[in-house]
């Protein structure tokens, strides 16, 4: 048939017919096809993954019953190594270090890991988690972030250095009456504090100062803040009626669908910073956005401090969607030989109730 493929064997000397001509379609068939094969490799990975880590927490839980109550030291561990490892020659993975992992694994994870959300991940990950993490709510917080966003195992140390799961959806915000229903997966793109220490920036910087240090560092930026952000401009004008504006910073964010206005603020938040972030929100709103493919704009306010109090009630005067944050301007070291706001706090009220006296206090 005419549209069949043949397949002739070639014959020295002997002229080749053309080949037939391929179906209508076929390569975009033969792309599926392949899609098909790479997405049951992946699946029987996983899946070896998965019984990889069954197996070693079961060898973990064993071990650690048998330890309860016989109260094993380091050199039966030694010898559990060593017996494995010539039983199983060709099988990585039964070092006595491996297999103090995997008691620490069983310690960590009491119930079957299979049902947990770290089986999904590399062996590589568990034993950083288990080596960086002080709790089992950051066990499962940097475990489920791990898998949901693809995270190497270098980007992970490197988020559980910073301790996202301090920051990450603790900004002040007005989701839960602006975005009923969504407000639980717009929280989990903010963070408090940002880090940006990595602007080198000293001093009290001025607003545009730290524009151009974090578009000098945008990859370094969007990684702070996080999976999903896309750049569209800096100073992005708009107008309305007779005047333009520039929003400080303008995102996309892929995976909800919406832009985020960002502003900067180098000193401290204040009441009159939320009128303006929401006139460009509800302009974005109105003249950026496509209305049937995007959801509504979000605006963040990154400022070097605010009130809480003053936040709330804030906040509390917008429809639209409105959050704020801090940012660490200072590089680590530093921040670490300053007080904290709780310990400055805690000296005024000291000095404030203090009785009046006239005799110095010893020491």
């Amino acid at each position: 048939m005419e549209n069949e493929l043949a397949a002739t064997p070639k014959v020295p000397g002997q002229r080749q017919s053309r080949p037939a001509e391929l179906p209508a379609g076929f390569l975009d068939m033969v792309d599926d096809l392949k899609t098909i094969v790479r997405g049951a490799h992946v699946r029987a990975q996983l899946k070896v993954n998965t019984e990889m880590l069954r197996m070693y927490w079961e060898i973990g839980q064993v071990i650690l019953e048998r330890q309860r109550g016989e109260k094993w030291g380091t050199k039966v561990i030694e010898r559990i190594a060593t017996e494995l490892r010539t039983e199983f020659p060709q099988q990585r993975g039964f070092s006595t270090r491996n297999l103090q992992y995997m008691q620490q694994m069983a310690r960590s994870w009491p119930d079957s890991i299979a049902q947990q959300t770290v089986a999904q991940l590399p062996w590589g990950h568990v034993v950083l988690l288990m080596g960086k993490c002080a709790t089992r709510f950051e066990l499962d917080f940097y475990a489920q972030h791990a898998v949901h966003h693809g995270w190497s195992r270098t980007h992970l140390e490197s988020v559980i250095h910073r301790q996202l799961h301090l920051a990450e959806g603790a900004a002040a915000n007005n989701f839960d009456v602006s975005l009923p229903g969504k407000s639980d997966a717009v929280r989990q793109i903010l963070k408090d504090p940002y880090r940006l220490d990595f602007t080198e920036l000293s001093g009290r910087p001025a607003e545009r100062d730290l524009e151009d240090a974090l578009v000098d560092n945008l990859v370094r930026f969007l990684t702070e803040l996080g999976v999903g952000f896309a750049f569209v401009g800096r100073q992005y004008p708009i107008v309305v009626g007779d005047s333009e504006y520039r929003i400080d910073l303008l995102f996309y964010h892929c995976k909800l669908h919406c832009y985020v206005v960002l502003e900067l603020k180098t000193r401290k938040a204040r009441a009159e910073h939320f009128g303006q972030l929401g006139f460009y929100v509800s302009v974005v709103d109105d003249l950026v956005r496509d209305k049937e493919r995007d959801e509504p704009t979000l605006g963040i306010l990154i400022a070097e401090s605010r009130d809480r109090a003053m936040v709330e009630y804030a906040l509390r005067g917008y429809n639209t969607p409105l959050a704020v944050s801090t940012y660490a301007g200072l590089p680590e070291g530093v921040r670490e030989l300053l007080p904290s706001a709780e310990d400055l706090s805690r000296i005024a009220d000291h000095v404030l109730n203090a009785p009046a006296t006239s005799e110095p206090e010893d020491g």
